[in-house]
């Protein structure tokens, strides 16, 4: 009898046959062979059985039949690739020993256990355990099969986080849904994911920006010119400001200190999948999951990457001759300038920055393999090409600096000079336009783009060209000047900085061995982060507002009925820190999955009981902006529970899949993506309701309970944009704004909030 070989997708299947059967007939739906039968799993096949399939009362969402608990968990055939298992299951019938070539990791042990057990497959199984397709990686894997009993742990490990998930998803989106109503989607990954949009949010919503100046001075020594920025405290007001530059303006000054020191700066790290997922976000816009199907795509498709769904930045040393491999192939191609400048010798199994085994758990970094690319589309070039230019950064040495840092005095008033001028480029020339190579002259500051902080202005200033100045010589106060500055409130999400924000969550957990646990995942492992997003935009909870993402009401009402309820713990990455860290062990061999599974249902009864005693939401705290009157039947489709306790009517196609927790896939969902975007609290006093923008203003979401604050989008024909009444709302006042009056000239002044209670704004002229 033959040997069947199940992969988990296509592509897969087929590369495989061509190593190990070459001349396999083409059966369509499989590959057969002399010796095996290969064929594939187009991803889940098998999955845990609704509710329904356990009791049909389970189609009608009733609170008395929660918390639904199975003794045992069922499991269903995908309705959509029902043929393709039964081709699975007549192969198997005709071979006496199977392969699991399903991706190498939790999931994909998953998916093919979750078949062989429907199927009830008791051939003896040998695991596939690869990192990418070529046909070198692909022998020496079959050459070193193991078998998959020796992976059970890992396989406990699997179905125990997926019936985890079900049982907490399925139970708090059915009670949260019933109690207030509307359909509310939660799940072990995805809320507390939501929790830090809406945290971020009220974070802006609730900042006060503060006006402040900073003094600049420009400096002459010879012909040499450089700028300084004045210390002292924070200048609040312009005239300080003012009388401050012009005491130096024109003065003679001495350097009173001058400091110098070389510094090193190595490539950054290889690529996992969520630091891909980032960089192509900031770069190209790209969604998460959109680079996570271009990666796939490159890896199954084109084989010129490895496998992709990777937690780590680091290889291990069977890797090394592979990269050397790669680095020979790219002298052939377009990098062959790039390929043939670098230095092999500086990746050896020594350096840690590349080679560190013990960081590399399933999956080694993602690296670019010794296939030679043919055409790639566009969009699967760039992400190409960001995964080549790293690799290549590690054959390069460091980049070289030379920090200044210069203390020039005036009139007794202190100014701060610091640069940093690049001695030699190093790795950095393997960086594609403005990111490597020569650096353009300009101030930059270290805060991380996504962080907020009202520290003095960073002087620091990057060039290219030389800089020096001589601290024994005079030097001359050109010009200064006030410049007006304002703090900044945190930055709204993008889907890059919320990765960051997922894969460093636990971050914020105050047990350390809880920190060390998640330090490993974060909240959603690479390979579900990116189905994370797309389920919280599909719930209507979040919405793409250019690279933004923003909260929308639904999203907000979410959290604060979770929280309310008293089981803030679900939008708390601490019990995915616990989760994660209990499933680690299983994985291990080193935990029960039996008491996992114990504490998990204990869970989803405690939550159920919480919201059985909570107060019913009103329907005015998921307000949506008025339909228009006429619909093509295409347009929004907010459905509430009835008032019987059924669930919602929905299309089979509305359904959600999710990676996240395999329990929300039950849970009736529909499009939200008209739901407003909450600009700021309500400034009308003793009213806690919340500003959004509609057709003519931005009104309060409680005027059915008779809020009459509203901004109107247009006064004196001047148009009032979202930052505007934002502004208004939260400062009671525009910055500076230029206003044509009706003679036709121009006057400069500020919109200010005249009346707290309606909305009522008066321009403002600024004194001359």
């Amino acid at each position: 009898m033959k040997t069947l070989i199940i992969a988990e997708k296509p592509d897969m299947g087929r590369t495989i046959a061509a190593v190990i059967e070459p001349k396999a007939q083409n059966k369509r739906s499989y590959l057969e062979g002399e010796n095996y039968i290969i064929t594939w799993a187009i991803g889940h096949l098998v999955s845990l059985a609704e509710p329904d399939h356990y009791d049909p009362k389970y189609k009608r969402w009733n609170e008395k039949d929660l918390p639904i608990i199975p003794d045992e968990f069922k499991l269903w055939p995908n309705a959509r690739t029902k043929d393709q298992l039964n081709t699975i299951g007549e192969l198997a019938k005709r071979c006496d020993r199977l392969v699991n070539a399903c991706d190498a990791g939790r999931e994909g042990q998953l998916i093919f256990h979750l078949i062989r057990q429907y199927l009830k497959m008791m051939q003896p199984t040998e695991r596939l355990w690869i990192s990418d397709l070529t046909p070198e990686t692909i022998r020496k894997g079959f050459d070193s099969l193991r078998s998959d009993k020796d992976y059970d742990p890992l396989t406990r490990a699997a179905r125990a986080r997926s019936e985890a998930d079900w049982l907490v998803g399925m139970n708090a989106s059915r009670a949260f849904t019933i109690r207030h109503r509307t359909l509310l989607s939660v799940g072990r990954v995805q809320t507390p994911v939501l929790a830090l949009l809406y945290d971020r949010h009220k974070e802006i919503t609730a900042f006060d920006s503060e006006t402040y100046f900073v003094v600049q001075a420009t400096f002459s020594q010879q012909d040499f010119s450089y700028k300084g920025l004045w210390q002292g405290d924070r200048i609040t007001k312009k005239e300080q400001a003012d009388a401050l530059a012009a005491k130096v303006t024109g003065k003679p000054g001495t350097i009173v200190s001058y400091e110098t020191n070389e510094s090193k700066e190595y490539p950054y790290r290889l690529y996992d999948l969520t630091l891909l997922q980032r960089e192509a976000n900031g770069k190209f816009g790209y969604p998460a999951k959109k680079t996570l199907d271009i990666a796939q795509a490159l890896y199954e498709k084109h084989k010129v990457i490895t496998y992709p769904r990777t937690s780590s930045n680091y290889v291990t040393e069977e890797n090394i001759p592979v990269m050397g491999n790669v680095l020979q192939m790219l002298k052939q191609t377009s990098y062959g300038d790039l390929a043939n400048g670098a230095d092999r010798s500086r990746v050896h199994k020594g350096n840690k920055a590349v080679c560190n085994p013990a960081k590399v758990e399933d999956h080694h970094a993602i690296l670019p393999t010794p296939k030679r690319p043919g055409t790639l589309s566009l969009e699967e070039q760039n992400i190409y090409d960001l995964i080549v230019r790293r690799f290549l950064s590690h054959y390069y040495p460091p980049a070289m600096y030379n920090n200044h840092e210069v203390m020039t005095q005036v009139m007794d008033e202190m100014f701060r000079t610091r640069a940093k001028e690049q001695l030699d480029p190093g790795w950095r020339v393997v960086l594609k336009g403005d990111d490597g190579g020569s650096p353009k002259e300009k101030t930059r500051g270290k805060k991380k783009a996504d962080e907020t902080s009202d520290d003095q202005e960073d002087d620091l200033l990057v060039t290219d060209r030389p800089f020096a100045v001589n601290k024994d010589l005079p030097v001359h106060c050109e010009e200064a000047a006030g410049i007006e500055k304002a703090t900044n409130p945190p930055k709204p999400f993008t889907e890059g900085t919320l990765l960051k924000a997922m894969e460093s969550a636990g971050k914020s957990i105050e047990d350390e061995e809880l920190r060390d646990a998640m330090k490993q995942t974060g909240l959603g492992t690479p390979a579900t982060r990116a189905a994370t997003i797309e389920r919280l935009k599909h719930v209507g909870y979040i919405k793409p507002n250019g690279k933004r993402l923003d909260i929308t009401i639904k999203g907000c009402a979410a959290i604060e009925l979770i929280r309310g309820a008293g089981v803030e713990l679900l939008a708390s990455p601490e019990m995915t820190g616990r989760w994660e860290q209990r499933l680690h062990q299983i994985s291990k061999d080193e935990a029960s999955d039996e008491q996992f599974m114990q504490k998990v249902k204990q869970f989803a009864e405690m939550i159920v009981n919480k919201v059985k005693h909570q107060r019913p939401a009103a329907a005015s705290l998921f307000a949506e902006p008025e339909a228009p009157a006429k619909t093509n039947g295409k347009g929004r489709a907010t459905k509430k529970t009835s008032s019987d306790g059924s669930s919602p009517k929905t299309n089979s196609r509305q359904r959600a899949s999710s990676s996240d927790q395999a329990g929300a896939s039950s849970v009736p969902t529909v499009q939200s993506a008209s739901s407003p975007v909450i600009i700021a609290p309500c400034p009308r006093p003793g009213c806690t309701g919340q500003l959004i923008e509609g057709k003519r203003g931005y009104g309060c979401l409680r005027f059915r309970e008779g809020c009459t604050f509203v901004i109107w989008k247009v006064h004196q024909n001047k148009a009032i944009t979202v930052t505007m009444a934002k502004s208004i709302a939260t400062t009671g006042e525009t910055r500076k704004l230029s206003f044509k009056t009706e003679d036709g000239s121009t006057s400069s002044g500020k919109l200010v909030l005249t009346d707290k209670a309606k909305g009522t704004v008066e321009f403002v002229p600024s004194p001359n």
